[in-house]
């Protein structure tokens, strides 16, 4: 039963990582120096200070970059694999007492895929948002991204069976947008005929 619960916490933080990268990140360093959590041997350097500040500053360096357009936009090429990366990192973190050729690959497949889908997610969503409100919008989004990040974080580490939700909420998200945006570029093309 932990085995599917520390994959459940993983699986929700790395949902969670396609919000904003280093929330998760600095909410599982806090809460593993806090000891209200343990990580899988040979990831507890995430709880050390060093690790705690350094994430801080990258959430607050973030959080700052997301509403300066032209950096919002470089982010958005380099945030894909980065979230990625994450999702793998806290999956990983949490899946203790397996084999290590189990424990990366479920946490390269599960963990850097529900990362990258949830990143891929917020990114089609900025770009409708940037299309249909001059990017306008995105200032919301990034709000909503923000606050979702640190919500889900939290519930994905304290009821992670409620982040299994959470995750298929974003599926389906991601296929609407994606639907979304097919239908802008094909409503596009055929007025460009």
């Amino acid at each position: 039963m932990e085995f599917v619960i520390a994959i459940l916490i993983g699986i929700g933080l790395s949902a969670t990582v396609g919000f904003r990268i280093f929330t998760p990140l600095l909410i599982t360093s806090i809460a593993e120096k806090a000891s209200l959590i343990t990580l899988a041997d040979g990831f507890d350097w995430i709880g050390s200070t060093p690790a705690l500040i350094a994430f801080f500053v990258a959430t607050l360096l973030e959080i700052g970059a997301n509403y300066i357009p032209v950096v919002d936009s470089l982010l958005k090429t380099l945030s894909t694999p980065v979230a990625t990366i994450a999702g793998i990192l806290l999956t990983a973190s949490f899946i203790g007492d397996m084999d290590p050729f189990f424990t990366w690959g479920i946490a390269i497949i599960v963990g850097g895929g529900t990362a990258t889908i949830s990143q891929l997610t917020t990114s089609s969503l900025k770009n409708v948002s940037t299309i249909t409100t001059g990017g306008i919008g995105n200032i919301f989004i990034s709000i909503f991204e923000g606050v979702m990040a640190v919500v889900m974080s939290l519930v994905s580490l304290f009821m992670p069976f409620l982040a299994i939700i959470f995750v298929m909420i974003v599926i389906v998200a991601f296929i609407f947008i994606v639907r979304r945006l097919r239908n802008m570029k094909q409503k596009k093309w055929t007025h460009a005929q």
